[in-house]
């Protein structure tokens, strides 16, 4: 196999063992598009990292450096994509992806459109196309090895996908439901309200949880920080983003502002 291919499905299996003792995977979110950056966040001891690809500053031309950067630190991210389309999933995965997430899934065929996108015919309908598959002799890994290391993550964020939440757990290569808390709770007419200040937008969480836990896929959620990444670990999420990396740039720079103030008679 060759090293991206090696990386990616170590990764993968990394989060599936996890899974298995029912032990959760703790994560960070980038959304910048430095190599450097990804490095440093993949040398991490988190078990993931997520690239925002919709959110986020990097693009699909970004990608294979911020992969490759990744990869030689010891770990494939997972890639949040732009949208529910085809091309950008299996864009990530020849890129090297361990594991895709799909936002704004809505529905039963919505589900089947992005699962059929990870995996090989017959069992889905991605197009082979290897990126690194000269890196080796003999070429890329055959395709029901890269079907079986491939992850598949739905994120439901909207009351239409609340409400097809039963269908969607049941779709056969759905490996996992992502929640997008902020926009969950937008959709489902809670505007900006957490689950610390409301009771219905705990109880919604709660619910995808369980009816995860219930049809045997990953819960996993995005969390604002580690606090609420062990809250809800503890209520059975097993897939939890606990930081950004603006985020830990920003409080790094200003606990260090802090401190040289401090010292210096400048105040803070």
């Amino acid at each position: 196999m060759s090293p991206t291919e090696g990386v990616t499905a170590a990764s993968a299996a990394h989060l599936r063992d996890l899974w298995a003792r029912d032990l959760p995977a703790f994560g960070l979110w980038s959304v910048l598009a430095d190599p450097a950056v990804a490095e440093v966040l993949a040398a991490s001891p988190f078990d993931y990292v997520c690239l925002d690809l919709q959110h986020g500053v990097a693009t699909f031309s970004e990608l294979p450096d911020l992969l490759r950067s990744m990869r030689g630190a010891g770990l494939a991210p997972v890639v949040r994509v732009p949208w529910n389309e085809p091309a950008g999933v299996m864009r990530a995965l020849d890129t090297g992806a361990a594991a895709v997430l799909v936002p704004m899934v809505n529905s039963a065929d919505d589900a089947r459109r992005a699962a059929a996108a990870c995996r090989f015919p017959p069992v889905g309908e991605r197009s082979w196309g290897p990126m690194w598959g000269d890196s080796r002799p003999d070429g890329a890994l055959p395709p029901a090895q890269q079907d079986a290391a491939v992850l598949c993550l739905v994120m439901v964020e909207t009351q239409a996908g609340v409400d097809a939440l039963e269908e969607i757990v049941r779709v056969p290569g759905v490996d996992g439901v992502y929640i997008g808390p902020n926009d969950l709770a937008l959709g489902c007419g809670h505007g900006r309200a957490t689950y610390r200040d409301s009771a219905e937008v705990d109880a919604l969480i709660e619910h995808v949880v369980t009816t995860c836990r219930a049809a045997g896929v990953v819960a996993g959620l995005h969390c604002s920080d580690p606090e609420m990444a062990l809250h809800w670990a503890g209520r059975g999420v097993r897939l939890l983003t606990a930081a950004q990396d603006t985020t830990l740039l920003r409080v790094a720079a200003a606990d260090a502002w802090a401190s040289v103030a401090r010292g210096s008679g400048r105040g803070t």
